[in-house]
């Protein structure tokens, strides 16, 4: 087991995150299904380039909620990290502009500094508004047969890693909901910022099922009309290609989102 302080002098970032931008908190959804989405997508250039030979298989990005365990989960089937590069990017990288964010945040009203809280590498971090515990859970595409590795924080500056069995490639970030953000266990409440912020997204992505009405093959109605069953079917949000999603921002730097592996 690894254990250790997360690469920053400053220990008031999370307390930044999460009192002063309380207001938006919904943002931390936005942006680590932006992280997963960045790590499906360089998926897809290293198989388009030869990089990796590999079945893409499934690329749908996942979102769960246990409300028992008061948890949401996002998985993804992208590039993967190992531990090495979870050392760097999310202990080291990832805090590298914390002290910069704190300074341009004084001057920022509260949206303006939720806008800019990927250019400082933070995105992922945003999960600390809502959460009490964050765990990652990621195995590298390049590392078949290998283990993976899970990293765990509290939203203090410590930190765990491990190893871990993990099957498939690509990474899980499960939030224990903190109390006071309960609403964030809702599935209706998640379905709104899913509809808010992923319908443009080049990634489909699921959450949970949807009731439709089927048609029965070879059977009719007296009227001569196929007749149809109520099943359940993946909620999916509709991939889009030709579109960008208003709150996508460009990133400085290889950090600003974790999956970017």
């Amino acid at each position: 087991m690894q254990t250790g302080n997360i690469g920053v002098k400053t220990e008031n970032i999370f307390p930044v995150i999460k009192k002063f931008l309380y207001s938006d908190q919904e943002i931390f959804l936005r942006e680590i299904i932006s992280n997963a989405v960045d790590a499906t997508q360089k998926l897809k250039a290293l198989a388009a380039s030869g990089e990796f030979k590999g079945e893409l298989g499934d690329l749908t990005i996942k979102v769960e909620v246990d409300k028992k365990k008061k948890t949401l989960t996002v998985r993804d089937r992208g590039i993967g990290m190992n531990a090495e590069e979870v050392d760097k990017y999310i202990n080291q990288i990832a805090f590298s502009g914390a002290e910069e964010f704190i300074a341009k945040f004084k001057t920022q009203s509260e949206a303006e500094a939720a806008n800019i809280i990927g250019h400082f590498g933070l995105g992922f971090y945003s999960a600390f508004m809502v959460s009490s515990k964050v765990s990652l859970i990621s195995k590298s595409c390049k590392e078949e047969g290998a283990n993976g590795v899970i990293w765990e924080c509290d939203g203090s500056p410590e930190y765990t890693m491990n190893e871990i069995p993990k099957g498939d490639r690509g990474t899980d970030v499960i939030l224990y909901i903190s109390d006071d953000a309960a609403e964030f266990l809702e599935e209706g409440r998640i379905r709104e910022l899913l509809n808010k912020y992923c319908k443009f997204l080049p990634i489909p992505i699921q959450f949970g099922t949807r009731k439709v009405q089927e048609e029965i093959e070879g059977e009719t109605d007296k009227d001569g009309k196929p007749k149809t069953k109520e099943v359940e079917k993946p909620w999916i949000i509709s991939r889009c290609s030709t579109s960008t999603s208003t709150w996508t921002t460009p990133s400085t730097s290889r950090a600003s989102s974790i999956s970017r592996r």
